[in-house]
């Protein structure tokens, strides 16, 4: 993971302003919604696994579900999952989530990013500012 510096890191804004804007930029939401928290993910690379840049957002005025939420937005960050090729050998047919779950366990759920995705993690973050600031 590494950490990303934005001009919208601790402003609030509508939900519902973020949620157009984001779509529009190709974000989507991310996993671990809960009422009060949340991410919004762009997917920079899938090759080798998933490359990020999330955003991260909290409830300030009302729940994430309601109209009219207001959300502060976090630090964002660019995160990478690397997954195995093939079958997962961790998956066992006595378990069962195994046989509802066909995904696999990431083989590094905090892998290493290389440099060149940096710069389009950076290109993408400015978009972003440029998208949401004035409604911030």
């Amino acid at each position: 993971m590494i950490t990303m510096d934005s001009v919208l890191e601790g402003k609030t804004i509508e939900l519902s302003i973020m949620e157009d804007k984001l779509r529009q930029l190709g974000y989507s939401y991310g996993g671990g919604w809960e009422y009060d928290h949340g991410y919004f993910d762009y997917k920079i690379d899938d090759e080798d696994g998933y490359l990020f840049l999330r955003v991260p957002i909290k409830a300030v005025k009302k729940e994430l579900d309601a109209d009219g939420a207001i959300v502060e937005i976090g630090q964002p960050f660019m995160l990478s999952h690397m997954y195995q090729a093939g079958v997962d050998p961790k998956g066992n047919i006595t378990n069962i989530t195994a046989s509802f779950n066909q995904f696999q366990e990431p083989t590094d759920k905090d892998a290493e990013i290389d440099e060149k995705w940096l710069k389009y993690g950076e290109r993408y973050l400015k978009e972003l500012d440029a998208a949401l600031m004035p409604y911030v």
